[in-house]
């Protein structure tokens, strides 16, 4: 694991309200603790999923981040909120959690970025109808990319 990868996660985790992330690759493992003054006894249950909250923006830079292409006033974009991987269902042979034309309530799950070996669960910031899916399955995103077009109601 290199350098810029550890203190992208050590980031991730300050911002974020989990207390500890570990990560094992091969033979090498990471452990970032918050606020722990000591290990714990026992050993550590498996990381568990969380949801995350893509970045906040202004209204003036969303309406230019699908490449340029205006957004008509009643339509949100669900963001990005780490470099990952896309993911638009739960595992390969699972329905999307969302398609084109379904509504969506805040909060509710619209799909998974992969991050070093983590999935996110990224949920809805709006309640609405989606109108568009930007990204393919299983292609990587970058922060703040563009996920979803919401039509807000």
């Amino acid at each position: 694991m290199i350098r810029e990868d550890i203190a992208e996660l050590i980031r991730l985790v300050e911002e974020s309200t989990i207390n500890e992330l570990e990560i094992w690759e091969g033979k090498s493992r990471v452990r970032i603790s918050k606020g722990m003054t000591h290990l714990p006894a026992a050993p550590v249950p498996p990381p568990v999923q969380q949801s995350v909250s893509p970045p906040s923006r202004s209204d003036e830079a969303a309406a230019k981040a699908a490449g340029g292409e205006e957004l008509a006033p009643n339509l949100k974009q669900v963001l990005s909120p780490m470099v990952g991987t896309f993911y638009r269902a739960p595992a390969p042979d699972a329905e999307p959690f969302v398609e084109v034309g379904q509504r969506v309530s805040v909060g509710q799950t619209v799909c998974i970025v992969e991050a070093m070996k983590l999935m996110n669960e990224i949920g809805s910031d709006f309640n609405g109808v989606v109108r568009k899916i930007y990204v393919e399955n299983a292609q990587p995103v970058e922060y703040g990319q563009p996920l979803f077009a919401v039509e807000t109601t």
